[in-house]
């Protein structure tokens, strides 16, 4: 049985029941992001609700979990009330995590929804300071693109243009690439073609063929092709163990800091195995960097 982790409808609030959770930076009120939303408010509405804890004593105030430049936004607009979805998570730091603004996958949602309740893609447009043609990309993002695919896109920012080299692969293809894009943190729409061109044909829809990268021959395109397929197998076996091969680090580093703790072993190995002794600190001090 699934748990929601909103209240499915919204619920309107009084602004002075909603509390911030994070000090907005200064300046935000001359951003573009910012005439963009209050543009976009005036245009079409607040599409997407406000998100906020449950109500807390004294007062049944709510904290803030999503939404502090779309409230500032209504604000400066003169609204006094905004629509919000309750969430019923406790683990707030959950919805914390995604304060930045959204991913590309959340704003073809946005966007699409409103124009599936009637907004014309022109006034979309002007709200979102856009022309039509990205409306439509934007509209159209995910057409094409498998669900295991958009799935792991779906917390990424990157350009329309991604999408049109994604349909030119078979959705077996989409993953391994989308995969190797997410992990290299290379979400740029050149990559994505440099992965298209080292696909085989049969991984190709239809008779899709790679576009031809200027500089590079028939024969580089072949052997970049052997050695894409080479990285993404070594991928998969890394990724394979590496949650293990993380429990095995943690678990040795948690024992040379019990060991080195020792002063009698400390001063031993220090005396009689002062290179083993640097090793072991450098991996303790190491792994205790990559835990912050």
């Amino acid at each position: 049985m699934s748990i929601l982790g909103f209240i499915p409808e919204p619920i309107e609030l009084p602004f002075e029941r909603i509390l911030p959770s994070h000090k907005i930076s200064e300046g935000i009120l001359d951003t573009r992001k910012f005439k963009q939303i209050v543009s976009s408010i005036e245009e079409v509405g607040l599409i997407e609700p406000l998100t906020v804890g449950r109500a807390v004593p004294p007062g049944d105030l709510h904290v803030l979990l999503d939404g502090h430049i779309r409230i500032l936004a209504l604000k400066h607009l003169g609204f006094t009330t905004a629509p919000c979805l309750v969430a019923t998570d406790e683990e707030t730091y959950t919805y914390n995590n995604r304060l930045n603004r959204i991913s590309s996958v959340q704003e073809h949602v946005m966007i699409r929804r409103a124009v599936e309740r009637g907004v014309p893609k022109e006034r979309l447009a002007k709200a979102l300071s856009l022309d039509i043609s990205s409306i439509v990309k934007k509209m159209n993002l995910l057409d094409g693109v498998c669900r295991e695919a958009a799935e792991l896109l779906k917390d990424q920012h990157f350009s329309a243009n991604l999408s049109g080299v994604l349909r030119k692969l078979k959705p077996t293809r989409q993953i391994e690439c989308v995969e190797l894009m997410v992990t290299a943190n290379n979400m740029t729409v050149a990559y994505a073609q440099a992965l298209h061109a080292a696909t085989p044909k049969e991984m190709l829809v239809a008779e899709s063929k790679p576009k031809k990268i200027r500089g590079l021959t028939p024969e580089q395109a072949d052997k970049m092709e052997r050695e894409m397929s080479n990285v993404f197998g070594q991928f998969k076996l890394c990724e394979q163990s590496y949650g293990q091969d993380i429990l095995n680090l943690v678990l040795a580093k948690g024992f040379l800091s019990k060991l080195l703790g020792n002063a009698a072993i400390h001063r031993y190995l220090g005396k009689h195995q002062q290179g083993m002794l640097t090793e072991l600190e450098r991996i303790v001090q190491t792994v205790s960097l990559e835990e912050k």
